[in-house]
């Protein structure tokens, strides 16, 4: 199978966010990843193996510092309405570093999170970094590209909570927590450097905080995103357990 320069040239350019936009179309890189794709809904528009087109080709194709032995073009899903009955959510307030984003998804992967709202401000879930990142969890999912005050706006009319974490919250351990088993619960993350911005703080019902160890001797001054992200998912579904 060879490869031409324009169709070389097409693949490389799915890097850029302009261009994803303008086809609709990803990449995806590794053995794992194409077989996520492959077994999943999404739609694989053609698979690039480096026994069919050269090493060299391979290497000019691929994003990463060493290349995987395949390669595939995928093609975005399309946008659909959304508006939760029930259910614990996440919703990205500014998530603006790639493996923060990839991160979070494989967290709201392994713990059953319903479905992950993102703000228009938030990194592209398409950058190859991010789908690298989520190891797979990008196919598993439900990602939605929202405006976040209005989303959590809708959650709270529907009778539901937002959360969010803030320094002078309540402590996560102690504070009665509500998985949206009759209606929807959204976890705020905010961005990395500035949090929870203020047109969505201004829709958080419940205010949240993650205690250090010991109290009185904080030592960092934050948490990672995506760690901030794992520990409260954590604890909401500990207590959906108990």
């Amino acid at each position: 199978m060879s490869i031409s320069k324009n169709e070389l040239r097409q693949v490389r350019s799915l890097s850029q966010k302009k261009f994803r936009d303008e086809t609709g179309l990803f990449v995806v890189e590794g053995e794992k990843m194409v077989a996520e794709a492959q077994a999943s809904g999404f739609d694989v528009v053609k698979v690039y193996r480096r026994e069919e087109i050269g090493e060299e080709a391979m290497e000019r194709l691929s994003a990463l510092s060493s290349p995987s032995p395949v390669l595939a073009v995928v093609r975005k899903p399309s946008p659909i309405a959304f508006q939760p009955a029930k259910g614990l959510f996440l919703a990205l307030d500014g998530i603006r570093d790639p493996g923060n984003l990839g991160t979070i998804l494989r967290i709201a992967d392994w713990f059953g999170i319903d479905a992950v709202i993102a703000s228009e401000d938030t990194v592209d879930l398409y950058n190859p970094k991010v789908v690298q990142a989520t190891m797979g969890a990008i196919f598993r999912i439900p990602f939605h590209t929202l405006d976040i005050p209005s989303f959590c706006q809708s959650v709270l009319a529907a009778g539901g909570h937002v959360y969010g974490t803030f320094l002078d919250g309540e402590d996560l351990y102690k504070r009665t927590l509500d998985c949206g088993a009759t209606a929807p619960s959204v976890i705020v993350i905010g961005n990395e450097s500035n949090g929870i911005s203020g047109e969505t703080a201004a829709c958080v019902s419940d205010r949240l905080f993650i205690p250090p160890y010991p109290a009185d001797d904080p030592g960092s001054e934050s948490l990672n995103a995506a760690v901030a992200t794992a520990i409260t998912v954590a604890e909401f579904r500990r207590r959906q357990s108990e």
